[in-house]
């Protein structure tokens, strides 16, 4: 089924549908999830994702299945088989995401009233958790910055270069990706308002256009900019040099400010710049869109800025 017959089985708003039964397929119910998971915003790696678990629990169960009458027992004995019985290798990571499929697609179905219970709360969960990032503390990044300033007036002698302090206050900011900073060009960053100004991350590949967005920046930002700009004068991107260069300068930076090799990384930037955030309050939902991140990605990104709070304190 292609999706522009998915679209006009299962619309937009096929939640509130009367058409969408307990007695509907496992097979009829795909189009409509696949449908709803676009509307969240679901990457498209999700997505397919999500679809060729369920398509296997379709397998187990038989793809016509009615959805009303598959129970928690269902699901764990589908979780076993996967483990034990399919012949196939189930990694800890596969298993965690597949629960999470069956987490999201029933929860879909009991949220939208298809279902009266949802036969997912109760599954067998193993515990999948990547270690936490080791990012700067507050004082390290304090240390940096104060490098970088110094880096920006000049010192020993040396001529002034405004280029580190510029992407660490941005990165800081934003939090945006390695790759999303080497697609950056002057005119995604909106000074109309020097009150208001953002940056608006674009990308050139259409099937990543959900993952653009505004993020707002201190006004104070534009000076750095503007000091840059006539300093470099870039002609396309916004940095002239290549992504290797720039973690050059991250690391040349960490290294003067006394930091272990490494921990000042586009990643850790990453993660500290949301850390601060969530820390200072800002709302979950407004971190998420910051970061460009799916519901499902939040998730555990959101455990971990819990549990880093937790060992840091709360700031």
């Amino acid at each position: 089924m292609n999706e522009e017959s998915q679209a006009s089985l299962f619309p937009p708003d096929a939640l509130s549908q009367p058409y969408m039964t307990a007695d509907a397929s496992i097979q009829a119910a795909l189009g409509g999830f696949d449908q709803h998971m676009e509307n969240e915003g679901f990457s498209l790696n999700t997505r397919k994702a999500f679809v060729s678990d369920i398509r296997l629990l379709g397998k187990y169960l038989g793809i016509g299945q009615p959805i009303g009458e598959i129970g928690t027992k269902n699901l764990n004995d589908f979780l076993n088989w996967l483990v034990y019985e399919r012949g196939v290798p189930c990694s800890r990571k596969s298993y965690a995401r597949r629960v999470t499929t069956l987490k999201v697609f029933f929860g879909w179905l009991h949220e939208s009233g298809v279902l009266a219970t949802d036969p997912s709360t109760a599954v067998i969960q193993i515990s999948v958790s990547s270690p936490l990032p080791d990012i700067p503390s507050d004082a390290e990044i304090e240390r940096a910055l104060a490098i970088t300033q110094s880096l920006r007036e000049g010192f020993e002698g040396k001529k002034p270069d405004v280029r580190p302090h510029l992407l660490l206050t941005l990165l800081l900011q934003t939090g945006i990706k390695k790759g999303e900073a080497m697609t950056i060009v002057p005119n995604h960053i909106d000074r109309e308002d020097p009150q208001a100004p953002y940056l608006f991350v674009r990308y050139k590949n259409p099937r990543m256009r959900y993952k653009e967005r505004k993020i707002a920046l201190e006004t104070e930002w534009l000076d750095i900019l503007e000091e840059y700009l006539e300093l470099y004068d870039p002609p396309d991107t916004l940095f002239t040099c290549t992504a290797r260069n720039l973690e050059y300068i991250l690391s040349d930076v960490g290294e003067a400010a006394g930091l272990m090799q490494g921990r000042l990384s586009f990643e850790n930037l990453r993660w500290a710049s949301a850390l601060r955030d969530y820390q200072e309050g800002v709302e979950p939902n407004e971190i998420r869109d910051r970061l460009g991140l799916s519901k499902i990605t939040w998730r555990e990104t959101k455990s971990k800025l819990d549990r880093l709070v937790e060992l840091r304190g709360p700031g």
